[in-house]
């Protein structure tokens, strides 16, 4: 076989790979999409770990397997953007953590996102994940919405640079909610429906009915009713993840969630 051969031969396992991994990931089977990478390379190690930890924001449910996957990706890392990396995963999951009322690692967020601050180069697609990440933080426990709006804003001007549309459904939606908190009906609804499209586009099925129900608080009836009724099959179909957004189910008539967010390489 030439070197062009092996190497596109190469290029088409990788790609298969990746599809692989993100059909499970998107269906809510994180351990299953963890388990098809490498442990030993600092790509395979992180990409792993953010797969668990992702698995804990919206399932509630292995933190010990996140830790250990994350101490690896530690480990693991060669480069100051790698451990870059794994500190932003490190400090996702003590977000979650906290998020969750698992235990309160605010302080331990604050600082694994600072420190990935200073390795991940600006301007890079890791780094428009860990302004939205610290937009998170912002908004949801430091209650800071000018804060969270302005790294949310950077988030989306990096996804949009390295074309993200994962990240930039996650960047549409937030926003989205703090327009809504600012009474810009019209607004929200205009984000809450980008962020639904890319998703729906994406395949992303796991993040679909949290963008469903929250378009659902911006639209009249009888749509409102129909967005819900379908957030709640897909909620369903997925055995009840993500689990923060069933009593925003339970009632036809429930306020959509605002969703921690995710993932995503997330």
């Amino acid at each position: 076989m030439s070197g062009t051969a092996t190497t596109a031969a190469t290029t088409a396992g990788e790609e298969s790979l990746q599809a692989a991994v993100w059909r499970l990931r998107s269906r809510a089977c994180w351990a299953d999409a963890a388990a098809l990478l490498p442990r030993d390379t600092p790509d395979g190690a992180l990409h792993r770990a953010a797969l668990l930890v992702e698995r804990c924001l919206y399932a509630e449910e292995g933190w010990e397997d996140a830790e250990d996957e994350l101490r690896n990706a530690e480990a693991t890392a060669r480069s100051s953007e790698e451990r870059g990396g794994a500190a932003c995963e490190r400090g996702y999951l003590a977000y979650a953590a906290t998020l969750h009322g698992v235990r309160d690692r605010a302080d331990e967020a604050r600082a694994a996102l600072g420190r990935a601050a200073a390795l991940i180069p600006p301007g890079t697609p890791r780094r428009a994940l860990l302004d939205f990440r610290r937009g998170l933080v912002a908004q949801n426990i430091a209650r800071a919405p000018q804060a969270a709006r302005a790294a949310y804003r950077r988030a989306h001007a990096g996804a949009t640079a390295h074309p993200d549309p994962l990240l930039l459904s996650f960047t549409w939606r937030h926003l989205a909610a703090l327009a809504l908190q600012d009474g810009d009906v019209a607004e929200a609804r205009h984000g809450f429906t980008e962020s639904l499209r890319l998703r729906v586009e994406l395949g992303y099925l796991v993040g679909t009915a949290p963008a469903l129900l929250s378009l659902a608080g911006t639209e009249p009836e009888p749509k409102a009713r129909r967005l819900r009724a379908e957030a709640r099959r897909l909620h369903r179909l997925l055995g009840g993840v993500p689990t923060w957004l069933s009593p925003h189910l339970e009632e036809d008539g429930a306020e959509p969630s605002d969703d921690p967010a995710p993932a995503d390489d997330a």
